[in-house]
C-alpha cells in the first residue's frame, strides 16, 4: 500500500517537477520497493520520436498487419530504422489481395522504399537484419494466375536489401525445403536472425499437421531442413495434432527455441455446440494452450519433446504469447498473456470461477521450467487495469524490459490507456512499473528484437497501432540509466 500510495505521487510530481527531482523520485520509489541493487542504475523511459510510418486500408482476409504476431515488422541497423507494411490492392479479391512495402528511417523521417513489383500475397512480411547491413524481408507470393480465386498454392521467399540503399533492388533467395511442401496464402511463418552468427531459420506451417523449417548459415548456405511435427492431444473428444501458431523463435549459436499457442478448432464437442449456438459460426478456435520445444543444435535437426508452458484449456481461458529471449547462461525468457476464462461458458460449465488477466513470466533451462509466475496481474473484483501485449527488450549489458499495454480503468474508476515498462532483475524478481508518456499508447506493437538479429540497445523502437486506428504508428523510447 506505501507503495502503490508513492508511485501514484511520483506520477504527479513527473508532470511538474524537473528532471532532478524525477531522478530523485524514481530513486526513493525503488529503495522503497527493495528492488534496486547498489551496482543497478535507475532507469526511466524518455520518448524521442512519435510519428506515423501510413495508413492501411483493411483487406478482409483474414490477416491485418500485424498478423505475423510472433515475429516482427520492424528493424534496425546503424542509425536507421526499416518496417514493412501491406498495402491493399482493390482491383484483387481476398485472399491475396495484398503487396508488401518497405519503409525507412532516417535523420529526415519515414520514406516508402520499395513496394511489391509484380506479386500478391495475403500476409505481413517479416524482417530480420544483420549489423553490417543486410536487411531480409521473409515473403510468401501466391502462384495463383486467376485474379478471381481466393486461394491456392504459394512460394515462399527470402528478399535481401543492402541497408545502405534499399532503392537499389533486393535478391531473391529461395529457401530449400524437405521434399515439395504443400505452402499455401495461409503461412503462419516464422522468420528469425542470429545477428552476430549471421544466421537465419524460417518456420512455415503445413496445414495443421507441422511446420517446415529452413535454416541458413553465415556462408548462404542452407545447411539443413526437416519438420517440426506438432504435439499431441490425446485427451480431446477426437485426438488430434495440437497445431501451434504466432511462435515466438530464436536462434543463437545454432540452438532453436520456439513458443507459440495452440490453434485448432474447439476440440470439445459441448463448448463447440453452444459456441455455435452463440454465434452461428461453425468454426472457432481455441488459442488455450502456450507449448515449447527446443533443438541444441538445429544443424542436426533434433528437437526436443514438446513441454507445456502453462494452460488455460479447463475453463476456455485464452493464451498469446508476447515474446522470448535467451539470456547470456541460456536461460530461455518467456513472457505471454493470459486470461482465466470464457465468459459466455461460466455460468453454464463453470460457475463460480474467477476471471482474471495476467502477464505472466516463465524460464526454461535445458528443456525444464525453472520459474513461473505473474508479472502483472487483474483480478475480477479487484484490479480493472487490463495487460497486454508484452515485449522484451535487452539493452547492451543484458538489463531486460518488459513492455506492454495497459487499458481499462483505474482505482478511481477512470478510463486508461497507456504503455507501460518494469524491469525484470537476475534473481527473478521485477521492479515497479513506469509509465511511457506517449501521446498514442499502442495497444498493439512489435518492437526491433533482437530475435530479428537487431543488436541490444537502450533505444526501444516500436511498429504498431494505437487510437488513431489505421495508421501504423512508430515509437523511438530512450531507456535512460542514471
Amino acid at each position: 500500500m506505501i507503495v502503490q500510495k508513492f508511485n501514484s505521487f511520483v506520477l504527479q510530481k513527473v508532470k511538474k517537477s524537473n528532471l532532478v527531482c524525477l531522478f530523485s523520485l524514481i530513486l526513493i520509489s525503488s529503495v522503497i520497493s527493495g528492488k534496486i541493487e547498489a551496482n543497478v542504475g535507475v532507469f526511466r523511459p524518455f520518448v524521442e520520436v512519435e510519428e506515423t510510418v501510413n495508413r492501411y486500408e483493411p483487406a478482409n482476409n483474414g490477416a491485418w498487419p500485424l498478423w505475423c504476431w510472433g515475429s516482427t515488422c520492424i528493424v534496425r541497423t546503424g542509425q536507421k530504422v526499416f518496417a514493412s507494411g501491406i498495402e491493399t490492392v482493390s482491383e484483387f479479391k481476398p485472399l491475396n489481395n495484398c503487396r508488401w512495402m518497405l519503409f525507412q528511417r532516417d535523420a529526415s523521417g519515414w520514406e516508402q522504399v520499395y513496394v511489391d513489383p509484380t506479386g500478391r500475397t495475403r500476409e505481413p512480411c517479416p524482417l530480420a537484419a544483420f549489423p553490417e547491413g543486410q536487411l531480409f524481408m521473409s515473403v510468401n507470393p501466391t502462384l495463383l494466375k486467376d485474379p478471381n480465386a481466393s486461394s491456392g498454392p504459394a512460394r515462399p521467399e527470402i528478399l535481401e536489401f543492402a541497408a545502405a540503399d534499399p532503392k537499389a533492388g533486393f535478391n531473391v533467395i529461395q529457401p530449400k525445403w524437405k521434399g515439395v511442401p504443400e505452402f499455401t496464402e495461409y503461412s503462419y511463418r516464422s522468420f528469425a536472425a542470429d545477428g552476430p552468427g549471421r544466421e537465419l531459420i524460417l518456420f512455415q506451417n503445413v496445414g495443421y499437421t507441422h511446420a517446415e523449417w529452413t535454416v541458413r548459415d553465415s556462408k548462404g548456405q542452407w545447411v539443413n531442413k526437416g519438420e517440426l511435427k506438432w504435439p499431441w492431444g490425446a485427451e480431446y473428444d477426437e485426438p488430434q495434432p495440437i497445431r501451434v501458431c504466432y511462435p515466438n523463435v530464436a536462434i543463437k549459436n545454432r540452438a532453436v527455441h520456439f513458443c507459440g499457442v495452440s490453434d485448432i478448432l474447439e476440440p470439445y464437442g459441448k463448448w463447440r455446440k453452444f459456441k455455435r449456438e452463440l454465434t452461428g459460426n461453425e468454426w472457432d478456435y481455441d488459442f488455450r494452450r502456450l507449448f515449447y520445444t527446443w533443438s541444441r543444435d538445429i544443424t542436426n535437426g533434433k528437437f526436443e519433446d514438446w513441454i507445456e508452458i502453462a494452460s488455460r484449456d479447463k475453463t476456455c481461458g485464452g493464451i498469446l504469447p508476447g515474446d522470448l529471449w535467451i539470456g547470456p547462461d541460456g536461460t530461455v525468457h518467456i513472457v505471454w498473456t493470459e486470461r482465466a476464462i470464457d465468459e459466455r461458458l461460466r455460468d453454464k460449465f463453470f460457475p463460480g470461477a474467477v476471471q482474471s488477466h495476467a502477464i505472466n513470466y516463465a524460464t526454461v533451462r535445458d528443456g525444464k521450467i525453472m520459474t513461473r509466475r505473474s508479472l502483472v496481474l487483474a483480478e475480477e473484483g479487484k484490479s480493472r487495469e487490463i495487460p497486454k501485449c508484452p515485449r522484451f527488450h535487452v539493452t547492451p549489458e543484458n538489463r531486460l524490459f518488459v513492455l506492454y499495454y495497459v487499458d481499462g480503468t483505474d482505482s478511481g474508476g477512470k478510463l486508461i490507456s497507456e504503455n507501460r515498462v518494469l524491469e525484470l532483475y537476475p534473481d527473478g524478481s521485477n521492479g515497479q512499473p513506469v509509465l511511457v508518456p506517449l501521446k498514442h499508447p499502442m495497444n498493439s506493437f512489435f518492437t526491433a528484437t533482437v530475435r530479428a538479429g537487431v543488436m541490444p540497445s537502450n533505444t526501444i523502437d516500436l511498429f504498431g497501432i494505437s487510437d488513431d486506428k489505421l495508421n501504423l504508428r512508430y515509437a523511438r523510447i530512450l531507456i535512460k540509466i542514471d
